[in-house]
C-alpha cells in the first residue's frame, strides 16, 4: 500500500467519525436540556466544522482551507464568549431577582405586597 493510499484511506475513516460527532452534537443542540448545554454543543459543532475542514485540507492538498479554519476557530471561540457572557448575566439577574434587588441595585417590592396595597387603595384605604 502507498502512502498516498494510506492517506485517503485515513482521511475517509476521519470524515466518517467526523460525521457521526456532528450528528451528535447537532442532537445535543436541539435537546439540551439547559442553554449552557447549547452553547457547549454549539462551541463543539464549531470543532467538528474545523476537524472537517483540515481533512478536506489534507485529501485535496489545497493549503488555503487551514487558513480557512484557522480564522472559524477566532469566530468560534469569540461567540462561544459572548454566549457564556450572556449566560452569566442572565444569572445574575436572576440571582438579584430571588435576592429582592433589581440589576440596577434597587429594592423590589413583592408583587403580592404591591397588589395587596393596589386593592387597599381602591377601596379607599392607605
Amino acid at each position: 500500500m502507498t502512502g498516498a493510499a494510506i492517506v485517503s484511506a485515513a482521511a475517509m475513516v476521519a470524515l466518517g467519525i467526523l460525521a457521526l460527532a456532528f450528528l451528535l452534537t447537532v442532537y445535543r443542540v436541539v435537546a439540551g436540556p439547559s442553554l449552557p448545554d447549547r452553547v457547549l454543543a454549539l462551541d463543539m459543532l464549531v470543532a467538528v466544522a474545523i476537524g472537517f475542514i483540515a481533512v478536506i485540507a489534507i485529501k485535496t492538498g489545497f493549503t488555503l482551507y487551514i487558513d480557512i479554519a484557522i480564522s472559524l476557530g477566532l469566530v468560534g471561540f469569540l461567540a462561544t464568549v459572548a454566549f457564556a457572557r450572556f449566560i452569566l448575566s442572565q444569572g445574575a439577574a436572576r440571582e438579584a431577582e430571588r435576592q429582592g434587588v433589581s440589576a440596577a441595585g434597587e429594592a423590589v417590592k413583592p408583587k403580592a405586597k404591591k397588589a395587596r396595597k393596589d386593592a387597599r387603595t381602591k377601596k379607599g384605604g392607605r
